[in-house]
């Protein structure tokens, strides 16, 4: 069999893992949470409002301002973190990232000539149902 088209069913084969339908799933909720949506919306324009001032010459820029943006973006971010559907995203990504690194270095091992069959990222079991993770 062609390497390439392996790889495409390996592929086909992770978008069927449970970790990348949560995912998924969490993503799609993230992009439907009106509520969400505008917090990050917020967020993004106090960010470029800061820039903004920031990039303003030093006769021009207002201490004041620029304290006052921070302590807005800082309540807008902490918001955006404390929502919900991000918590379900952020604990969802962490677990398609760990997915995702387990694959890459069994994949690295591999090509470094590794047995295949028995390599193993260093400190992990295999099973993630028993991992706390990487972190």
């Amino acid at each position: 069999m062609d390497i390439i088209a392996m790889a495409r069913q390996l592929g086909a084969a992770i978008q069927q893992e449970d970790v990348y339908l949560e995912y998924q799933a969490a993503k799609a909720a993230n992009d439907n949470d009106e509520a969400l949506q505008g917090l990050i919306g917020e967020f993004n324009l106090l960010r470029m409002s800061l820039s903004a001032e920031l990039q303003k010459s030093d006769d021009q820029k207002s201490q004041s301002k620029i304290d006052e943006l921070n302590k807005q973006l800082q309540a807008t971010y902490n918001q955006v973190m404390a929502n919900e559907s991000m918590k379900q995203f952020n604990e969802a990504k962490s677990h398609m990232d760990h997915f995702t690194n387990q694959i890459t270095s069994i994949l690295a091992m591999c090509i470094e000539g590794e047995d295949p069959e028995t390599c193993e990222p260093a400190g992990c079991s295999g099973s993630c149902s028993t991992c706390g993770g990487c972190h």
